[in-house]
């Protein structure tokens, strides 16, 4: 294959997220390449309705405008920075709100601004704080079918951003509790993992490099069921221990 075929091989592979942002003359983006398969997985259900999207981090807003494009005139982008400069570049359909991420009372303000968040998409300051404190504030307020989604989680596994590997207070070292928390209808030990809201209201764990998603619905107690005819005798596979033994023990020599 020639390197010209490869490369329209590979556009024609692309999604419309990965075809704007290689196509992009406007406001800066950055993302890692990676990611455009995982926005489109998660998000491209939501195109053309009246999506409301929050993104923590905006810099130089070419990602509200990515959004925008890609879900369509119905909806709503909202942006979160900390550089006041950013409010500039609010236009049609994108609002934006200045503030530290790293601060809960502001992140609650948000909940009030924004009548329902569909999508959340955390590409804040991604130190420790910032990203549990808006997991923790924001979280709750995702609609009951929305996605929930922190990129550039590998800061979790840097020094300078409040991480290490397996350091704990990492937001990954963090995030493995959510594992238990949606196992947690089976938990035998109420004492130490309760079924919480988190149990109640999340369908689905993923984690890729960089990136963590939850997709939220609403669930209930899981339960199983049996159909058809048992055509297998039971059978126990552990030792067969005689009678003699179990009422007497060893045999003796």
């Amino acid at each position: 294959m020639t390197f010209r075929k490869k490369i329209l091989r590979q556009k024609n592979d692309m999604n419309d997220l990965e075809k704007y942002f290689r196509e992009n003359t406007g406001n800066r983006i950055q993302k890692w390449m990676h990611y455009f398969d995982i926005y489109d997985r998660y998000f491209s259900r939501y195109r053309g309705t009246d999506v409301n999207v929050i993104e923590l981090g905006v810099a130089h807003g070419g990602s509200l405008q990515m959004w925008k494009h890609y879900f369509g005139p119905k909806a709503k982008i909202y942006g979160v920075d900390i550089n006041p400069h950013c409010k500039q570049l609010e236009e049609d359909r994108i609002k934006i709100f200045i503030g530290n991420q790293a601060d809960r009372q502001f992140l609650k303000s948000i909940t009030d601004a924004i009548p329902r968040i569909d999508i959340l998409i955390d590409d804040g300051g991604h130190k420790m704080t910032q990203q549990i404190n808006t997991f923790e504030v924001l979280f709750p307020h995702i609609d009951k079918n929305g996605i929930y989604l922190c990129e550039d989680a590998h800061t979790s596994y840097r020094r300078k951003c409040g991480g290490g590997y397996k350091k704990k207070g990492s937001f990954i070292e963090y995030g493995k509790n959510f594992i238990d928390y949606i196992n947690a209808w089976h938990t035998r030990q109420p004492k130490k993992l309760n079924i919480s809201d988190f149990t109640r209201s999340v369908y689905a764990l993923h984690y890729y490099c960089g990136v963590i998603v939850i997709e939220k619905r609403p669930m209930e107690t899981p339960y199983d069921l049996k159909t058809g005819v048992e055509r297998v005798p039971y059978f126990d596979p552990s030792p067969r221990i005689s009678i003699f033994k179990k009422l007497f023990g060893k045999k003796r020599r």
